[in-house]
């Protein structure tokens, strides 16, 4: 397995083990005062890793989903007011680390984390193998990908999100 030893002998969490640890999640919570300021008034859906990642394994290829369309799902689905703009990065990003690993190990059938983009249509820098690995694989699927000052935006996006 790929568990490294720590310098206190502890084991560090794969990613896989990362994205299956639900930490007590999904858990839908209210919008507090100081929140509410950026996100009025309602309830916010926290989600466990695992969602996002289901989500994010069934956009299809050629398709494409953003962070903020995937917190439409989780918030639809928990019958929120939103879905947390936090989390919700954090666990795509666990689950594109997780599904790097799993290519890793030979497997094939993994979470196709590429077709998840950024607010605005940007890739995730973040993202396994950075832009240019993302830029490939979207390419390979007939996306037109475009520099934007620093950043890489697939071109007219909007046309194929699911």
């Amino acid at each position: 397995m790929l568990n490294i030893e720590r310098y206190n002998g502890k084991k560090n969490k794969t990613w896989k083990e990362k994205l299956e640890d639900n930490k007590g999640l999904p858990k839908v919570e209210p919008i507090t005062d100081k929140m509410s300021k950026k996100w009025g008034e309602g309830t916010v859906v926290v989600p466990a890793p695992i969602e996002v990642n289901d989500i994010m394994k069934t956009v299809p290829e050629g398709k494409l989903t953003t962070i903020d369309n995937i917190r439409k799902k989780l918030a639809e689905r928990h019958h929120a007011s939103i879905g947390c703009p936090l989390t919700t990065g954090i666990f795509a990003w666990v689950s594109a680390h997780a599904a790097n690993e799993a290519a890793l190990e030979g497997e094939t059938d993994i979470t196709p984390y590429w077709r998840t983009l950024k607010t605005g249509g940007i890739i995730n820098e973040k993202y396994p193998g950075g832009i240019n690995y993302q830029k490939q694989l979207l390419e390979r699927e007939g996306h037109k990908i475009i520099q934007k000052g620093k950043k890489y935006v697939v071109q007219d996006y909007e046309k194929n999100l699911i």
